[in-house]
């Protein structure tokens, strides 16, 4: 059979409320983002892809922040410290670590929303100690910051990122898919974005629907 020449297409990420589905796996960390932030700084953590950003952009959208990524911060520095009263998002915290103006401007920023009482929400792949660091001033005035975790997902939770990410590129899987999906796959989001790209390139290429049989070829 003769395969399809196949495209790489636009994803749209759907990062909704509505789209974010709750499991005990991210309960917590829900609840603690949802909920009073002792000083006005929440820091989430948990593996790549395991909601975070998701978590972040909802709370950014409905509380009106601004999000910027850890690694830009040195470049828009002036920008924030004369706006402290806007709410904040900080992604990707340990992109930041070992890089030294990203660091400075971290320790700066946090010293300025201390001092304002402004509302900063941060994310990262683990806790502070573990990020490397090298500036101590930094590396303490992050351990001082509340810590909620999200955790890697159970069934219902990995079912529904399952649907969430065919659903985010416009696919309908057959009814028998998700259920093998999350019985023989890792227990990973990182995983199962790789391997719905993989089904969904497949599936092009040869002119088949999403089924079982599908994903058993594709996973060898």
């Amino acid at each position: 059979m003769a395969r399809q020449l196949t495209f790489d297409l636009p994803v749209r990420t759907a990062l909704g409320r509505e789209d974010f589905f709750i499991s005990p796996a991210n309960a917590a960390g829900v609840a603690a983002v949802d909920g009073n932030w002792p000083l006005n700084r929440l820091l989430l953590i948990g593996p790549p892809g395991s909601g975070k950003t998701h978590l972040a952009s909802i709370w950014a959208q409905e509380g009106g922040a601004e999000t910027v990524a850890a690694t830009d911060l040195a470049s828009v520095l002036g920008r924030l410290l004369a706006d402290t009263d806007q709410p904040m998002v900080v992604e990707d915290l340990d992109r930041a670590a070992g890089n030294g103006a990203a660091e400075e401007a971290l320790f700066h920023l946090l010293n300025a929303r201390a001092a304002a009482d402004g509302r900063l929400l941060m994310t990262a792949r683990g806790q502070p100690a573990r990020l490397g660091f090298a500036l101590p001033d930094l590396a303490s005035r992050l351990h001082a910051i509340p810590v909620a975790a999200m955790h890697p997902p159970d069934d219902a939770l990995l079912a529904a990122i399952f649907i969430k990410l065919f659903r985010d590129r416009q696919l309908a899987p057959g009814p028998d898919l998700i259920s093998y999906l999350v019985s023989r796959t890792e227990r990973s989001f990182a995983g199962a974005q790789s391997l719905v790209a993989q089904l969904d390139s497949a599936a092009l290429a040869d002119r088949r629907k999403l089924t079982a049989d599908l994903a058993r070829r594709v996973l060898g």
